[in-house]
């Protein structure tokens, strides 16, 4: 039986059974050394509806008909971050980002799909998700590796992270990433980048003195800014940026961010669509602990990573096996090789090259479930050094 039937033949009880059991031992291994096995690691609170918040759990200390929780009293994030809790006036409450720090059991209400991003509130990536899986709950994390990891350890369902701009390029940390953990990827969605001038109410643009915002969204709006004089400072990302200025009711400074970072943090929106080139698509990768059953009745993709021995014509030979069976490539990407990643993800000795050893990444245009892709990865893993088939998924067809 391979991988896809094992997936389902199982029946929703067993599913259900198995996912309890494997999220409880994830999150056990990772945070906590339990010393009284009969004791239970977790218990947890019911936050009211009215105000939903995210709060973290430590071990249980009594036993079972006297649990109590060891969760982080709200009042005293609020005391001790106030830059995160304490927005005044017209800016909203808005959940802290997870860090990678805080791996533990995560109250939840209903039975929305979770799905991480990287960010705040009101980034681009926030849009993705939402556009990705309509209606879920959308939980930010600090860095794409939390994104991961809160995946792994079943605190949400599913991750939504950018991959690659049409402008900027790749974003190598997540391709990196993506062979350091064993998510799959299950789609993809493509999202239009349409930044904005963001300021405070009563700022007008002559006030404005410097920028605001993410290293890249800077470089997209070059012309603009040139035009208008304005300094650029690089922060974490777009939205941060929008929330420093609201925060601090900065009067001099003004934000490159999104519409919706606008109306997350009350800023005013002096210019829309600021971009040098109307052109600005990020895509975004779907990550779930289980890949999808590949079909053959909608365009499918297939991203896969290999290695290769040093030699002439290697890699041309192993883009070969793709051509000669008339697939298209769409994307082709080389990572220098991080050998400790492949050692504690896979359990065969691999021979790399001495020196400078790279991985390739590549998209191309066919299901797992078309014979030609099987064929072609046979046929390149009788040459490669290393092969993983990172995820076959629907293809995201709506910037075409």
């Amino acid at each position: 039986m391979n991988k896809y039937q094992c997936i389902t033949s199982s029946s929703p009880s067993n599913r259900s059974s198995m996912a309890a059991t494997a999220s409880r031992s994830l999150i056990s291994a990772l945070q906590f050394k339990n010393q009284n096995p009969s004791q239970a690691p977790f218990s947890t609170v019911n936050l009211p509806k009215r105000r939903r918040r995210i709060c973290h759990h430590a071990c249980s200390t009594s036993d079972k008909n006297n649990q109590k929780t060891g969760a982080v009293e709200l009042q005293k994030l609020i005391d001790d971050d106030p830059f995160e809790f304490n927005f005044k006036d017209s800016l909203p409450f808005l959940p802290r980002p997870l860090t990678s720090a805080q791996l533990t059991n995560v109250v939840t209400e209903g039975s929305r799909l979770r799905v991480a991003y990287q960010g705040v509130r009101g980034a681009y990536s926030e849009s993705a998700a939402e556009k990705a899986y309509p209606n879920c709950e959308a939980v930010p994390c600090e860095q794409f590796d939390t994104a991961f990891q809160v995946v792994e350890t079943w605190i949400v369902d599913r991750a939504v992270l950018p991959i690659e701009n049409s402008l900027g390029g790749s974003i190598h940390r997540n391709y990196d990433l993506l062979l350091r953990h064993r998510l799959h990827i299950v789609g993809e969605v493509k999202l239009a980048v349409r930044h904005c001038l963001l300021a405070n109410h009563g700022v007008k643009v002559e006030d404005l003195k410097r920028v605001l915002s993410h290293p890249q969204a800077l470089a997209q709006c070059e012309n603009t800014l040139t035009k208008l004089g304005l300094v650029r400072e690089a922060v974490d990302d777009t939205a941060g940026a929008a929330k420093c200025v609201a925060f601090h009711k900065l009067k001099d400074a003004g934000a490159v961010a999104s519409m919706t970072a606008a109306k997350t943090y009350g800023l005013n929106v002096l210019a829309q669509d600021i971009q040098d080139d109307s052109d600005n698509v990020t895509r975004f990768l779907m990550l779930a602990r289980e890949p999808i059953i590949p079909g053959t009745d909608k365009p499918f993709k297939t991203s896969i990573v290999f290695s290769l021995e040093e030699g002439p014509g290697m890699l041309f030979k192993a883009l070969a096996v793709f051509a000669m069976r008339n697939i298209n490539l769409t994307k082709i990407e080389s990572r220098p090789l991080q050998k400790q990643a492949l050692q504690t993800t896979d359990d065969n000795t691999i021979v790399f090259p001495k020196y400078f050893p790279y991985l390739f990444y590549i998209d191309f245009e066919a299901s797992m479930a078309d014979n030609r892709a099987q064929n072609a990865l046979g046929h390149l893993k009788e040459f490669a050094t290393f092969l993983r088939v990172l995820g076959s998924y629907p293809a995201d067809s709506s910037f075409h």
